[in-house]
């Protein structure tokens, strides 16, 4: 990097930047200082360096970028970011829910002041989702909480619950986060998204760079609409083949995880792209964005095509702008996957890159099956489950829990005829099955929560579940055992009370 520090030819240079701590500093006005020697006399000589001007962005010297980085490029007002660069990114859209809104806006508070006022009051999304259905009041008190600084702050996208016995009598309660969001219109190609929580990256699903952040950087970003971001370099997930009848995204995740394992892409963007992508529903690439935190991922993303466009369009009226990788970008891998050779997979505990063929873990019993969650509780996973189930024609023989992760979900449930059923319903056939009642949408028994929440792990039991962590206690009990797995799967496995490939059923 060129600099304006004077030298000749007595004088040998190095360039140190500790000892002003200028660090967190933009890149475009960073103050450097430069030690000259000479060989029997040593002094300073301090300068400041010229604003870094942007490279040409046009003719034969661009440098090519990715999706991500073409997106924090843009949200940096830069025409060139590279991994590594630190900047200061402008923020479309904050979430934030019940367990950590009430420590994000008190932060906000103590460092803004008291009657201090959000910075866009429209671009901040609240959504309480995770301890919800519950007698515990220090939960209750956290969606109180909430409520007086939505009302405050005039949020606009507060989506309230007050009548915990019925959730059907609260209009504007939505459920589990990620997936509100997208229903609801807040995801939107070549924006950036932020959420106090780890799975905000789902909506890289939808070309906008979404990654979860902690409650100092939420109250900073609840004042300013600003971050201080890195940007990571990328990886690239090429996946090509028919996708056989009996796979899932979950399973696709579950083998790149069991591929480069939880810390496999640490502090990486996870792009991916390929035929098989493209083929995919908006509800299952959002499963496959979901889990690129559980590899350690910073965001997943997936180019936008008209799958995306079509969802997006129908839901929201903000202009957005769609970007793309160039063909010229810089990936620090590429990994291809046939995924007409896959097979089903599970995760077995404690880590979700603890992968498994399903067909190899056929002599596990378990106790129970659970099907909800940002990850599997979509309306396309219980349609898939249910599938499955009226295909066997059977019982199940363990508890069968099943948790909507939306108010709109649920009742698609209830409503939605199953293809090829007959003109049944999803409910009509999980209850003909044996299944327990859907229950009221929430993030449920996904992050354990108090005692009283529904379907958690107060035993030590082997549970199947579609959610999306499997780590001791995750689901309630320490000592409980879970394998992670698809909707196909955990049907079949309900089906038979053992770790199950749904190939036994589904031809």
């Amino acid at each position: 990097m060129a600099s304006s520090v004077i030298s000749s030819s007595p004088f040998v240079c190095k360039s140190t930047k500790k000892d002003l701590g200028f660090s967190s500093f933009p890149k475009s006005s960073q103050i450097s200082i430069h030690r000259c020697q000479k060989k029997s006399i040593s002094r300073q000589i301090v300068s400041v360096m010229a604003p870094l001007r942007s490279p040409s962005t046009t003719g034969s010297v661009k440098t090519g970028m990715t999706m991500t980085e073409k997106i924090l490029a843009k949200a940096s007002e830069r025409s060139q970011v590279v991994p590594g660069d630190n900047i200061w990114v402008n923020v479309d859209v904050l979430m934030t829910h019940d367990v950590c809104g009430p420590g994000a806006f008190g932060i906000f508070k103590k460092e803004f002041g008291e009657k201090a006022k959000v910075w866009d009051s429209e671009k901040i999304v609240v959504i309480p989702d995770h301890y919800i259905f519950t007698a515990d009041k220090r939960a209750n008190r956290n969606v109180d909480i909430m409520r007086e600084h939505c009302r405050e702050q005039n949020i606009k996208y507060f989506y309230d619950i007050t009548d915990l016995g019925d959730f059907r009598a609260n209009p504007d309660y939505k459920g589990v986060c990620h997936v509100a969001l997208a229903q609801e219109g807040h995801c939107r190609p070549g924006e950036v998204l932020l959420g106090t929580d780890s799975h905000t990256c789902t909506a890289g699903a939808f070309g906008q760079f979404a990654t979860g952040i902690g409650n100092t950087d939420a109250g900073f970003v609840l004042g300013t609409g600003k971050i201080l971001l890195k940007v990571p370099p990328t990886m690239r997930f090429i996946l090509d083949g028919e996708m056989p009848s009996y796979l899932q995204a979950k399973d696709l995740i579950l083998q790149i995880i069991g591929e480069i394992s939880v810390a496999g892409a640490t502090y990486k963007t996870m792009e991916f792209s390929g035929t098989t992508i493209e083929s995919l529903t908006m509800e299952e690439r959002m499963t496959l964005c979901n889990m690129v935190v559980e590899a350690g991922g910073k965001n997943g993303v997936i180019p936008p095509d008209a799958t995306t466009l079509n969802y997006v369009e129908n839901r929201t009226s903000v202009p957005f702008e769609s970007v793309y990788s160039d063909g010229n970008a810089s990936f620090v891998a590429d990994y291809r996957f046939d995924v007409s050779k896959l097979e089903p997979v599970v995760a077995k505990p404690h880590s979700p890159d603890n992968r498994a063929l399903a067909r190899e873990c056929k002599d596990v019993k378990i106790d129970r099956v659970y099907i909800g969650s940002c990850t599997g509780g979509k309306t396309e996973d219980f349609m898939a489950a249910a599938k499955l189930l009226h295909a066997a024609g059977k019982q199940v023989k363990v508890p069968t829990f099943l948790v909507p992760a939306t108010q709109k979900v649920w009742m698609d449930v209830y409503a939605l005829p199953v293809p090829g059923a007959g003109g049944k319903t999803c409910a009509q056939i999980f209850e003909e099955a044996g299944c327990d009642t859907p229950a009221s949408p929430s993030c449920g028994a996904c992050l354990g929560g108090p005692a009283d929440t529904y379907a958690r792990l107060n035993e030590p039991q082997v549970c199947v579940s579609t959610t999306n962590r499997n780590f001791p206690g995750r689901m309630g009990h320490k000592e409980g055992q879970i394998y992670l797995a698809s909707p196909y799967t955990a049907a079949a496995s309900a089906l038979t009370g053992r770790v199950t490939d749904p190939r036994e059923f589904l031809q």
